[in-house]
């Protein structure tokens, strides 16, 4: 479906739906106001004929009380009527052979009885009065045995008493009770009926006031009909409105079409035929040409995460940018791989390190405590034993020589001082000992804390390992003729450097021999740095530790 015709049908449809929805409401609304007006002005007729007819009996009887008339001069056609019937007012209709409704008046005194008929013409002028009634309104009166006691203006010609009224609206009056209701009434038609009692001494009778239900809902059905024809009238004003409001949005949105195919096609340079006269245009342009710009971004980003380079920044473009958040989570999560791999291949360094300085620790101590104590034991027994005088003094020069390289050998494999005072006085020996056997000027200077020094054993060793590497460097490749060192211990780091005069490297250009990489090996497995300068005449490294870090 083409958005023009979509557009065409929501719009229409809400507007139907609004205007049902609204037309409903007015219409159940009219009708219930309708209905309740209808119901009020029932029941205020009912109540006004009702204190009127009680009124009037209630006048009626104190009169008779008064001036009562003997019960064989009463001008009524009634059968006899029984005896227990006291003093009071009754309703003596069906005593009455005419069969008219009857309402009399009985007083006993004296053993006698004074009866008097109430006037029936007056009860019809009260109950037969239609003010307020319509068209199809009355009020009637019926009595306990569901009989009328007043004349039906729907069929005057028979006698109320003959006209039985079997309806909710009489039942509840006679049990007396009020109320208000939608019912049949003794003619089978839908009515408003407003029904009560009147109970006045042995006189028990039901007021009803009704009005059709057809008379009532007449307004009601020409509101309909209008109703209907306004639905009809707004959807046609809306269908030609929405006509002329979907061209005019959809006119933008069809020449945007045409661009984004023209784009599509690989030309996004061609401005020839785009109408960007319209605001929603030039909107919807620079959205895509920012969605462009993103893409392009993220698509950087991504190939430099391709390429390992993960010191690449992005920015996204809010909070749904799905596509930045997603690659700056896969940057974290291979810097995150690459820390691990870091951290797991120095583990490994620091592991075959250690496992290299244990061995030289245990053959040092092998030459130290195994074969020194037999050579030097050879030794006291060819003093003693041998008595060439020049062959003994051959010897004991042998073994002296022996035992000198045994403890050179022993030193260069484990130090023995560094357990006991520490890297300080092992580095202090091995360069005196370099100095004994060569030409070259070596300074070292000690700043450590010998009494309460932080550095740790695999610190010590490999800082031992540094400087013993840097010295046969230069002693080897450097042709260097000063050579300066220093070991200083601060609060929060171990700083160690060197120097030499010798000719230098190029940074840049030279082959790093396994010397210096494993320097570099060494300071990266205790989480140290390192800054190599190196040019002719002057070649310096700066190496700083954390202290008590535990290579461990």
């Amino acid at each position: 479906m083409r958005i023009k015709t979509l557009i065409v049908v929501i719009v229409n449809s809400l507007i139907f739906i609004v205007v049902l929805i609204l037309s409903i409401t007015f219409y159940n609304e009219f009708s219930k106001v309708i209905e309740d007006r209808i119901l009020l002005q029932l029941n205020s007729i009912k109540t006004l004929k009702k204190v009127q007819i009680e009124k009037l009996i209630q006048n009626e009887w104190n009169t008779f009380k008064k001036d009562g008339v003997p019960e064989d001069s009463v001008l009524m056609s009634t059968q006899k009527i029984p005896q227990n019937f006291k003093s009071g007012i009754y309703d003596l209709s069906e005593y009455d052979q005419s069969g008219e409704p009857v309402i009399g008046l009985i007083k006993s005194e004296n053993e006698k009885r004074f009866i008097k008929q109430i006037d029936y013409n007056k009860l019809k002028s009260i109950l037969l009065e239609r003010t307020g009634m319509g068209n199809t309104g009355e009020s009637y009166l019926v009595g306990a045995n569901y009989t009328m006691r007043s004349p039906s203006r729907f069929w005057p010609d028979k006698m109320p008493t003959q006209i039985t009224v079997d309806t909710k609206g009489v039942k509840e009056g006679l049990s007396g009770n009020e109320g208000r209701a939608v019912i049949k009434d003794y003619r089978g038609v839908e009515v408003y009926s407003v029904y009560g009692p009147i109970s006045i001494s042995h006189l028990n009778l039901a007021i009803l006031s009704e009005i059709d239900r057809s008379e009532v809902i007449a307004p009601l059905q020409k509101l309909k009909t209008r109703l209907i024809g306004l639905i009809i009238v707004t959807m046609v004003i809306a269908v030609i409105l929405s006509l002329f409001i979907t061209r005019y949005i959809t006119a933008p949105i069809i020449n945007m079409q045409r661009s984004l195919k023209i784009m599509a096609s690989g030309n996004y340079h061609k401005s020839k035929g785009f109408n960007k006269n319209s605001i929603e245009i030039r909107e919807m342009f620079n959205a895509l040409d920012n969605l462009k710009k993103a893409l392009q971004g993220a698509v950087t980003f991504s190939k430099e995460i391709g390429e390992m380079n993960l010191n690449a920044e992005y920015t996204p473009k809010g909070d749904n940018d799905v596509l930045g958040i997603s690659l700056l989570k896969m940057r974290d999560k291979l810097i995150e791989f690459r820390n691990n791999e870091n951290r797991n291949r120095i583990n490994t360094k620091r592991l075959m390190v250690d496992g290299l300085e244990n061995e030289r620790r245990r053959l040092s101590r092998e030459l130290h405590d195994g074969i020194g104590p037999l050579l030097t034991s050879l030794k006291f027994y060819v003093e003693n034993r041998i008595e060439n005088k020049k062959k003994r003094k051959e010897m004991i020069k042998l073994l002296d020589a022996t035992i000198s390289e045994i403890r050179l050998m022993s030193n260069d494999l484990m130090p023995s001082t560094i357990d006991d005072f520490g890297v300080g006085a092992a580095l202090r020996n091995f360069v005196e000992n370099v100095k004994q056997s060569s030409d070259i000027d070596i300074v070292f200077e000690d700043l450590t804390n010998a009494e309460e020094s932080r550095i740790t054993k695999n610190q010590a060793i490999n800082l031992f390992r540094i400087g013993q590497e840097l010295i046969n460097n230069s002693l080897k490749h450097a042709q260097a003729k000063h050579i300066r060192l220093s070991l200083s211990e601060f609060e929060n780091f171990i700083s160690f450097f060197y120097f030499d005069d010798g000719i230098g490297f190029n940074m840049e250009t030279v082959k790093l021999g396994s010397g210096i990489i494993n320097i570099k090996e060494r300071v990266e497995i205790c989480n140290g740095k390192i800054d190599i300068n190196s040019q002719k005449g002057e070649t310096t490294f700066e190496i700083e530790l954390p202290v008590n870090y535990d290579s461990n």
